[in-house]
């Protein structure tokens, strides 16, 4: 990655990671907010690979640990491993195309509150699986896909940018 491409990326999980925690949890609805890292990780997951969708993933989940968790690692792992997934999909993803990134970001965000219901809930001893689904889990995917219509083209057109100047540079070098 080239330095001009992990300060963009710094600054949109930066920003959406603000908004998220700032702006969206005053506009939420029944306490239930978007879930703009999710979009960001997965975005960058399937537009750019594996690897690049595991560190933002990483750093994402990271901001989360060291702000809201009770565990450092636990949001991490969980994002690292929603951007390598996403990372596979890299193949199949055309920009014009919002088919596949809505049903990725829809797939990361249920699968995301899967496995945080699983090790925050259920080992617990909290078994009340149908309200979580109802209540928290669905609402949130509604939202998220929601502001992924928007939010997804800005992170695009970055992206898109990004690739232009990236490759402008590298023909000088040619």
């Amino acid at each position: 990655m080239k330095v001009r491409r992990k300060i963009a990326v710094f600054v949109i999980v930066t920003v959406c990671f603000l908004l998220q925690s700032t702006l969206f949890q005053v506009l939420s609805f029944a306490s239930i907010s978007p879930n703009l890292l999710i979009v960001t990780t997965s975005s960058f997951g399937f537009m750019r690979g594996r690897k690049e969708g595991m560190w933002i993933g990483f750093f994402s989940g990271l901001l989360l640990d060291i702000f809201f968790g009770s565990v450092i690692g636990f949001y991490a792992l969980i994002y690292a491993y929603i951007g390598y997934i996403n990372g596979f999909f890299r193949k199949r993803f055309f920009p014009d195309d919002i088919k596949l990134p809505l049903i990725l970001i829809a797939t990361s965000d249920f699968s995301y509150n899967i496995l945080v219901y699983i090790f925050l809930f259920f080992f617990r001893g909290k078994f009340r699986f149908t309200y979580y689904l109802l209540h928290i889990m669905l609402p949130e995917l509604v939202y998220t896909i929601l502001v992924t219509i928007v939010l997804y083209f800005i992170i695009l057109k970055i992206n898109q940018r990004l690739e232009i100047i990236e490759k402008r540079s590298a023909s000088k070098f040619v």
